[in-house]
């Protein structure tokens, strides 16, 4: 691991407000540089009463001006529900606004449910264009002739880094075949963890962005001052979780030392094979555990999440976190 990096989607929690929660996120943000994280992610969801990220550009906007020199980017943008050409001068904005600290991760999925998704896109193409999509914009974020038929302005010329964002082979494949960065959302999605890396490694062709692979894996990870206290805090992101796979989305929950009344055993069996790419506990348990999981996949970087109600205990835990990432890394020049 030559990286580490966090990803956050600006919870909003039970008890709070919007406003409340983009705020926090900027709080963390700075939190997050002065630690050596080298990205702040966001990510977009929609129709998602715990999830504050949905305009993500906005948002990144408002992380970038919060911050000096962190790399601030999506991790990611549902291109689908998008044109390319609108995403590349919102990112080409970006780029011009804060240079060299843009990232654009890119995901095939809607991020959202089916009627959303229809509320978002109005009109459903039965074709998927994602590839083509992710070459359109990647040459609007290029270099373009002045008299090219249609340009990104801001957008031509800058160059933003473009990422390929997946939780199964195809990511892994496109990315590959594109010669693009990697990253995989393990933090939620694991199942198919080992055999995307292996293809994204094994198909790589080396282009004028990338010349080797570079893959990025996500965990979440809770860390306190001990085992059970952790455990306690990362119980809002099991119940929100479990809420979620049963239809019943909201807030991010207060946390609770027992969920057994509320999550039926084979739920929560489902719940923790989902998340089950993470560490928690005090600083020796989570060293331990992300060593495990470090050895086991090899990443290049890895993004570190968090779903915990009180904002104070969020920073906490991302300070623990990042003392012993810090003793994980080794060097190399980063994507």
């Amino acid at each position: 691991m030559h990286q580490f990096s966090l990803l956050d989607l600006s919870p909003i929690p039970e008890g709070g407000t919007p406003a409340e929660a983009l705020a926090n996120t900027a709080d963390l943000a700075r939190h997050a540089e002065s630690l050596g994280f080298h990205r702040f992610w966001l990510a977009e969801h929609h129709n998602m009463p715990g999830i504050a990220s949905a305009a993500t550009a906005v948002v990144i906007g408002h992380v970038a001006a919060a911050t000096k020199t962190i790399r601030v980017g999506a991790g990611g943008i549902m291109l689908p529900n998008h044109a390319p050409l609108m995403v590349a001068e919102q990112f080409g904005t970006l780029a011009t606004l804060f240079p060299d600290r843009i990232d654009l991760g890119l995901g095939r999925a809607p991020g959202t449910d089916g009627v959303t998704a229809r509320a978002l896109r109005r009109h459903m193409a039965p074709e998927d264009s994602f590839p083509q999509d992710v070459l359109e914009l990647i040459d609007y974020l290029g270099d373009a002739p002045d008299n090219a038929p249609v340009r990104a302005i801001p957008g031509t010329g800058t160059h933003v880094p473009v990422w390929i964002l997946g939780s199964s082979l195809y990511g892994a494949q496109l990315a590959a075949w594109a010669g693009l960065p990697y990253a995989f959302a393990s933090h939620f999605a694991p199942g198919l963890l080992d055999q995307a890396l292996a293809t994204y490694r094994a198909q790589f062709k080396p282009s004028k962005h990338l010349a080797k692979p570079y893959a990025m894996i996500a965990a979440g990870v809770f860390a306190a001052d001990t085992d059970e206290e952790a455990r306690f805090l990362r119980s809002s992101q099991l119940l929100a979780f479990a809420r979620l796979r049963t239809g019943r989305p909201g807030p991010l929950p207060r946390p609770r030392a027992d969920l057994s009344d509320e999550i039926p055993r084979p739920v929560m069996a489902q719940v923790e094979a989902a998340l089950s790419v993470s560490a928690t506990g005090a600083p020796a348990t989570v060293e331990r555990e992300l060593r495990a999981l470090l050895a086991r996949y090899q990443p290049d970087e890895l993004m570190i999440t968090a779903a915990i109600h009180d904002p104070a205990a969020r920073k906490r835990s991302f300070t623990l976190a990042a003392d012993v990432l810090k003793t994980l890394v080794t060097p190399a020049k980063a994507a």
